[in-house]
């Protein structure tokens, strides 16, 4: 458990610098990340710094398809961790 653990906060942490380097750009004009990269980012776990930080930094909030595709991701990831908690699913490394 203490891998995945790591792992989320390692992922969190990497999506929320490609994030706050997205907001930056976006400013400035230049070229953006895409958002398919930013949404790969968040179904393998970097959803929940992303979340947060489209409201801390109002960053693509106002995109509506951008905003639903993460909020289903997060609902993804929110079920798959109760899951594993409750024993729903196994998971042993």
């Amino acid at each position: 458990m203490m891998y995945l653990l790591y792992y989320l906060l390692s992922i969190n942490f990497i999506s929320a610098i490609f994030f706050y380097s997205d907001k930056k750009k976006a400013i400035k004009n230049k070229q953006r990340i895409p958002e398919k990269i930013l949404h790969w980012f968040e179904l393998l776990g970097g959803v929940f710094s992303i979340i947060t930080l489209m409201y801390i930094i109002r960053h693509k909030n106002n995109k509506l398809k951008y905003y639903w595709i993460t909020y289903l991701l997060l609902v993804m990831w929110i079920v798959a961790l109760v899951c594993l908690y409750l024993g729903i699913i196994n998971f042993n490394i």
